[in-house]
């Protein structure tokens, strides 16, 4: 049974295909692991490697280490495919001593209902939700965590406002296009902070990354520069035209495409030598380009004559073309890459590009102004400018040339997901992690939309603290087959000390736990030793009214002075209903030298709990100290 990882948008939170979360154990005895790290039960056998990214070193807080459970069949050792293995890191039930059986399925079975005070140190099965913001910001969601309406865990500032943005393979880092200061921000996905922030020359406003992973491309006015996607450095600056561009890469990485709208020409660069090798004249206004694998060829559309062409990286001119109407915009290919969908936002068209014969061979109207098309597995995901239906195209009904395209569609919220994007190239409708399911953002919304192929209307949102999503991303962190039977992810190890690893198998029904140790960081260590900042609550009333709004005030002090923490700007205050059925995370403002303060309105009576962390002055979420209210 697949392992459903759903998002937790107001509903019930369902966790590796059916596991009871109520009352029933896991069923099947727990046998203790042998010292190579594998356990045999119900006729499987899990093979556990935990090994440190930087060979030789041991495991150490701070750094991040590969996950590695290897599944077989213990009579024929057949490796186990398709399977949906759930994993948690959390400290040991009793430091030195023998693994309890019982304990380990409580622990799994706690684990598994998602309660927010039994949380695990290390979750192996999370997915994180990244929006890029109007106002040069990216929020960071984790849609596991689902109580209530807020599940923002952080926000990336930038230097400017993004327009497009790239994930390496890894999922370890993120490189954001910064179109007024001229930049490249590097993010680091493990602890969201910026590295670096690199010159990429005039107005960057589309970036891609090789298929190896080699370099990110990222095309400005004048220049395409290139980055090393490992050292995070600029490596060499092409010269491009001064026109708007798309950007392409070649499946093998050998070659990339850039339009140029101003001069009616595709550019090829060859990225082994990185230089450009030759500039193809192929009409006004192409305005976009994708690759075909089917074909071999790029192919670009054509908004002045409304042409698509086929471009080939030895050939001096297009070697194919197909004619449609001008005003053609954005091209996408499907998976495969045969078929291409290329939008007419004037005309609310799509039309359909057969790029093994290079013929349109389908056309659908699909409602007022289509802006992008985006893909899963079995449906192209249309978005559009003036209405807020989205479409969807059932792709293995498409293709045969004359046939009627069918369309099914599904509200993407109370506004067109595609009026308010200022035109980002960036996706705004994308897959969401191990199911049938794609994420919608919405920037008038301000919010997120999680729609479940088969559904009639979204199964739920979350808010983006006022944000304006203009485009959505999917970090996946979860336990991914990388080989026949083998699942594989990294995770960073925040703490030192004894650890057990918790492995969950729905079918068969398999609970265990594995011991880790992890070796303290002598500079984390010193970071520890310091005294915690000073938190003094400065709100006396601690019942207050439901639905009224409470003001909750309290003083940071330096821990060895005593003097007021001034300027803090990064003040995170959680609030919760106990037992964690309401949850709100709010940004404290300064009201006076070192006073701060968030306002909250309690939905119903109960006991509130108040946390708050400041990452800048070292206080975590989990070490604060934290204040209760009771609303009457």
């Amino acid at each position: 049974m697949k392992s459903a990882l759903y998002l937790g948008f107001g509903i019930a939170l369902a966790v590796c295909g059916g596991m009871p979360v109520g009352g029933a154990e896991p069923a099947g005895p727990v046998l203790p692991a042998s010292p190579d790290g594998r356990v045999v039960q119900e006729g499987i056998a899990i093979d556990l490697a935990v090994e440190p990214l930087v060979a030789g070193e041991p495991l150490r807080e701070g750094q991040s280490a590969r996950f590695r459970l290897s599944l077989s069949d213990t009579n024929t050792g057949t490796p186990l495919t398709n399977n949906f293995p759930a994993a948690w890191l959390d400290a040991r039930q009793a430091a030195g001593g023998p693994q309890k059986a019982a304990g380990c399925r409580e622990k799994v079975q706690s684990f598994l209902g998602g309660g927010l005070l039994t949380r695990p140190e290390l979750d192996l099965n999370v997915y994180y939700v990244i929006t890029l913001n109007d106002n040069a910001t990216l929020s960071v969601v984790d849609p596991l965590f689902g109580f209530g309406n807020s599940k923002l865990l952080t926000m990336v500032f930038l230097e400017g406002r993004g327009e497009d943005w790239v994930l390496t393979p890894d999922g370890k880092r993120l490189f954001v296009a910064l179109p007024d200061p001229g930049l490249v921000a590097v993010v680091d996905t493990d602890t969201w902070k910026v590295l670096a922030n690199l010159p990429a020359g005039q107005r960057p406003h589309r970036i891609a990354l090789q298929a190896d992973g080699q370099y990110v491309w990222v095309a400005g006015e004048g220049a395409v520069t290139v980055i090393d996607a490992r050292a995070a450095q600029v490596v060499r600056t092409l010269p491009a035209g001064k026109g708007r561009h798309d950007l392409v890469l070649s499946h093998d990485s050998r070659w990339a495409f850039l339009t140029d709208d101003a001069a009616g020409t595709v550019a090829v660069y060859d990225t082994g030598a990185l230089a450009r090798v030759r500039e193809v004249a192929v009409g006004p206004r192409p305005v976009s380009i994708d690759w075909s694998v089917a074909a071999g060829a790029a192919w670009a559309s054509l908004a002045g004559d409304g042409a698509l062409v086929a471009l080939r990286p030895d050939a001096a001119e297009p070697v194919a073309r197909a004619q449609a109407e001008p005003g053609l915009g954005r091209l996408r290919f499907a998976p495969g890459g045969r078929l291409g969908f290329v939008v007419h936002p004037e005309k609310n068209l799509v039309h359909l590009l057969d790029a093994a014969s290079g013929r349109i061979i389908q056309t659908a109207d699909v409602g007022e102004g289509p802006d992008q098309v985006t893909f899963s597995e079995e449906l192209a995901y249309i978005r559009h400018q003036g209405t807020d239906q989205v479409l969807m195209i059932p792709l293995k009904t498409v293709g045969e040339e004359g046939r009627p395209v069918p369309l099914v569609d599904f509200p993407g919220g109370q506004h067109p997901p595609g009026r308010s994007t200022g035109g980002v190239p960036a996706d705004g409708i994308v897959s969401a992690a191990g199911e049938a399911a794609v994420l919608v953002a919405n920037p008038e919304d301000k919010a997120i939309y999680f729609y479940k192929e088969g559904m009639a209307a979204p199964m739920g949102h979350f808010q983006n603290y006022g944000r304006q999503p203009r485009a959505v991303l999917v970090v996946d962190r979860t336990l991914r087959e990388i080989r026949p039977g083998v699942y594989e992810t990294v995770a960073r190890l925040t703490g030192a000390g004894d650890y057990e690893l918790a492995v969950f198998l729905d079918a068969p029904r398999i609970v265990h736990c594995f011991p880790v140790h992890v070796e303290e960081d002598p500079v984390l260590a010193r970071e520890r030793s310091k005294k915690p900042l000073g938190v003094e609550l400065r709100t006396e009333n601690r019942e207050v009214k439901v639905g009224e709004e409470v003001a909750v005030r309290f003083r940071l002090t330096d821990p060895d002075s005593g003097a007021a923490k001034t300027g803090l700007k990064d003040v995170r205050v959680l609030t919760f209903l106990s037992p964690g059925v309401w949850q709100q995370r709010h940004w404290a403002v300064e009201q006076a030298d070192g006073v701060y303060e968030i306002r909250f309105h309690p939905p119903e009576e109960g006991l509130y709990f108040v946390f708050l962390e400041v990452p800048s002055a070292g206080l975590a979420l989990q070490k604060a100290p934290f204040f209760t209210f009771t609303a009457r």
